[in-house]
């Protein structure tokens, strides 16, 4: 068969503050070593030594997707993480190419760092088909527009975090993406239990263009930001505040997620999250993304390790 291989950005848009998109968009432009072998940095998570768990995801489906035709978009990704990523060192990825059939295309990705397996990939691609279609419909929220930035929202609450630089680490590490809370996020509810929903709009911080407006990116984009906030309908349900108020040890175990229909990464897309359970230490949550015109793009589900410090948990 021959391959156009789906690509990964090379140039970011002018208006990116601070270069922080390109500095995205330059960690999913991996580097290919072998045929089907490629290595990629990494940057440390805002609040612990590890890689942050959407980023190894979005790495993983740019290797997948650099070795399928381009006319076979990802409709769906299955993965499991298995170690913490260390940021110091490069991480590689191999892929296996499992199926190439006459509608779709499956691949596995293992990424290793220190000769062991850190995380497990497997995703599915297909020629576009026309059939049945049919969504539930988006939920009635506010403009993103109307809606507080990060920037305006994370200084209201510093008296409640762990520690003084928890709002610049949280700004660098999300400055490439404008997210924005429809309702109070989890640190602004300590101590208040609430329903297990929440809702955030996102789109990059910045236009997609050139080389950087393809549609492996927006796909690995999306992916990227869907491990951000998907936990966060857990820590509601309990009135725990998470990472940024230290009440929370949690980390990502698996996550999986459906591409239903094309979207762009660059426009306003709601991510709508719930949790249906949480027990022996793991919280469950699902989220689905909306174009804003209605679509359903993504449905998402995760679940991942939630443990209360010991000396958070009353006496």
């Amino acid at each position: 068969m021959n391959e156009a291989p789906q690509g990964a950005p090379q140039h970011a848009p002018q208006d990116a503050p601070q270069g922080a998109l390109q500095n995205l968009l330059d960690l999913l432009d991996l580097e290919r070593i072998d045929l089907d072998i490629f290595r990629g940095t990494s940057s440390a998570a805002p609040l612990v030594p590890r890689v942050f768990g959407g980023q190894v995801a979005a790495q993983a489906l740019v290797a997948a997707g650099r070795t399928v035709p381009a006319d076979r978009p990802a409709h769906s990704l299955h993965s499991y993480f298995l170690r913490p990523g260390d940021p110091d060192a490069p991480i590689v990825y191999t892929v296996d190419r499992i199926r190439d059939g006459l509608s779709f295309t499956t691949r596995r990705v293992v990424a290793v760092q220190h000769g062991q397996p850190i995380f497990h990939l497997s995703a599915s691609f297909q020629r576009h088909e026309e059939g049945l279609e049919h969504q539930e419909p988006m939920p009635d929220v506010p403009d993103p527009l109307s809606l507080p930035t990060g920037e305006e929202l994370l200084p209201r609450y510093a008296h409640l975090f762990s520690g003084p630089s928890v709002i610049e680490r949280m700004l660098e590490t999300r400055a490439a993406i404008d997210l924005r809370y429809v309702d109070a996020p989890p640190y602004a509810s300590v101590g208040e239990p609430r329903e297990p929903k929440s809702q955030v709009w996102f789109r990059t911080n910045g236009k997609l263009d050139g080389a950087a407006d393809d549609p492996l990116t927006h796909l690995c984009l999306s992916t990227y930001v869907s491990d951000m906030t998907l936990l966060d309908s857990v820590l509601l349900a309990h009135g725990r505040g998470g990472w940024v108020v230290g009440d929370i040890v949690g980390a990502s175990l698996d996550h999986a997620m459906w591409f239903h229909r094309q979207f762009r990464a660059d426009e306003w897309l709601l991510y709508d999250q719930e949790s249906p359970s949480a027990s022996g230490g793991r919280g469950l949550a699902k989220g689905r993304i909306f174009t804003a015109d209605g679509q359903l793009a993504v449905s998402v589900i995760q679940e991942g390790v939630m443990r209360v410090p010991r000396a958070a948990k009353p006496s």
